[in-house]
């Protein structure tokens, strides 16, 4: 088999189930396979691959198009210009995502101490951490196999990030001037409605978030305020619809200057406010 006929193969194997981007998904699991970028493939693009490559190749097709996520097959994801390693431990980082991160460092400052509360791979945290200067971060989950994914992203990065195992504020014994969240926020009855590769491989706990989605927002802002130090800052990942919702139990927690931030997208994605 040459990698002209590996590439072709692989496209009309994912295109056959139905993967939207089925050509991109192909060459990047050859690449992977392989370890060979665009212009080893144009100039080797008639020549054998070695055995063992065609029986990796075909093995990881056939995976992708079991629906199973590019990202869990490849085990990393771009977030916020760096890469972090996946697996079906975590949520799979995506762009929607970076909109928080993006207002965190809007506010965050020197000397600051903040949480990331349902940390999951650790990509809010570190991706803050390493945008900002001198600030000290924790994140937290009540997943243990998160948090190595976690500690592995940070060292990955090289930043210096503490991570602790809680059930949201359970074992948390700090004040902090910044915590935010991506809690799970997706309505229990709406995941087997979700694209497959998300209902049947991301891990549902880091999912669900009860009957209405807002299950953790509910439960988070009744006690954040008291881990909160003075003038302290909440901010939420959401889901597109839960922004009134959410910015409402902020507002009748006693926070100020509430407001819901668009992603790219012109969706409701973040909410922020402070004591």
């Amino acid at each position: 088999m040459t990698y002209r006929d590996a590439l072709q193969s692989g496209e009309l194997v994912l295109s056959n189930a139905g993967i939207e981007d089925a050509k991109n998904d192909a060459w990047l699991l050859l690449a992977m396979v392989c370890h060979i970028d665009h212009t080893f493939y144009y100039v080797h693009v008639d020549e054998e691959l070695r055995e063992e490559q065609a029986r990796e190749y075909k093995s990881v097709i056939k995976k992708r198009a079991e629906r199973v996520p590019l990202q869990y097959i490849t085990g990393e994801q771009e977030f916020m210009g760096l890469t972090f390693h996946v697996n079906s431990n975590v949520l799979v980082p995506r762009q929607d995502t970076e909109t928080l991160v993006e207002e965190a460092l809007k506010i965050v400052r020197p000397g600051m101490h903040i949480l990331d509360m349902c940390t999951g791979s650790g990509c809010i945290l570190i991706s803050v951490l390493k945008h900002a200067r001198d600030v000290m971060g924790l994140g937290s989950d009540v997943s243990k196999q998160a948090l190595a994914v976690a500690k592995e992203n940070a060292r990955l990065n090289d930043v210096q990030a503490m991570f602790e195992w809680g059930n949201l504020f359970e074992q948390i014994e700090e004040r902090f001037d910044v915590i935010m969240s991506n809690p799970p926020y997706i309505p229990s009855a709406v995941i087997p409605t979700l694209q497959t590769e998300v209902a049947q491989f991301e891990p549902v706990n880091a999912l669900d978030g009860g009957s209405d989605g807002l299950d953790f927002y509910r439960k988070i802002v009744a006690e954040a305020s008291d881990y909160l130090n003075e003038n302290g800052y909440l901010l939420f990942e959401i889901g597109h619809d839960q922004g009134k919702e959410v910015s409402d139990m902020m507002i009748h927690a006693g926070y100020r200057e509430v407001r819901v931030v668009k992603d790219l997208a012109g969706n409701d994605r973040v909410v922020c406010g402070h004591l």
